[in-house]
């Protein structure tokens, strides 16, 4: 009797657990997906009429099916390529980019937080660079490197570092006097020191930087490939407009939206790495 008893219960708590899971996921995202809706049924109702100077959702879709959507990765040759092969690019320079900037942004930021001398010497030079617009370094770029490719990089990297290297700069500062002085006493080497303390009591500022300049390289490069040309989301949309038709502004819109799409997954992937990181560090410390 116990047994059937046993048995009976465990598809109900299997049937409850599925619907609690069901009603939790719904709760995250029946919300966007209600307010996507909504903002398609306005954009089609706004570009309805036939003398619209911008394409309504439906006609987008259509315009862009074959090859855009359903081929993203055909290849005509030189810069005729899908919108796969133009995202691909651009993430290239991206990842090459952002990583550079990462590198030197995390080490200069250690740096700079642990020493207040050099903090209060070079702290004003990096305001004012990090206010200067992305594009304003291309041309500086182009004549010093004579090159589009590395150039685009190079913007990607000017762009990215300066989050990095603010926002390190002030997870070291704001290190607890106490941990110091725990340091002091125990007499730490400085390596200890560095990944006992410093370190993890940096990691969220460090992957707030992170996760900003990831935001902004994407930014940068759409923008940076405009100007130099080539294969490339940016280069993709220029090209586009240079030569506008009602199809080619079905492309645009559509390339907007993968760029859109792409940011958000990197935006969310920094954020997830950075809670790995996180977690990791506060049960090593446990």
């Amino acid at each position: 009797m116990t047994a059937r008893l046993e048995s009976g219960s465990r598809p109900r708590k299997m049937q409850t657990s599925i619907g609690s899971l069901i009603q939790k996921q719904g709760k995250i995202f029946l919300p966007p997906l209600m307010a996507l809706a909504v903002f398609l049924v306005i954009w089609q109702l706004l570009c309805w009429s036939p003398t619209s100077n911008l394409p309504s959702p439906l006609k987008m879709f259509t315009d862009t099916w074959d090859p855009f959507i359903i081929h993203p990765f055909f290849d005509n040759g030189e810069t005729d390529k899908g919108l796969g092969w133009q995202i691909l690019f651009s993430l290239g320079r991206v990842g090459l980019g952002f990583s550079l900037a990462a590198i030197v942004g995390i080490a200069l930021g250690i740096v700079v937080g642990a020493n207040s001398f050099i903090y209060h010497a070079v702290d004003p030079i990096f305001q004012v660079l990090r206010t200067v617009p992305p594009l304003a370094w291309l041309p500086i770029s182009l004549a010093a490197l004579k090159a589009a490719n590395p150039s685009a990089i190079f913007v990607i990297f000017i762009t990215s570092i300066w989050p990095i290297i603010i926002n390190t700069t002030v997870g070291v500062q704001q290190i607890p006097q106490d941990y110091r002085n725990v340091a002091r006493v125990l007499r730490l080497s400085r390596k200890k020191y560095f990944f006992k303390i410093l370190f993890p009591a940096a990691v969220p500022y460090i992957f707030t930087g992170l996760r900003i300049g990831i935001g902004l390289s994407w930014l940068a490069i759409v923008a940076a490939e405009m100007l130099v040309g080539g294969v490339g989301i940016g280069s993709f949309i220029w090209d586009a407009y240079n030569t506008t038709t009602a199809t080619n502004l079905s492309e645009i819109i559509l390339a907007l939206i993968y760029v859109g799409l792409v940011g958000l997954m990197l935006d969310r992937l920094v954020g997830f790495i950075s809670r790995l990181v996180v977690t990791s560090e506060q049960t090593e410390q446990k």
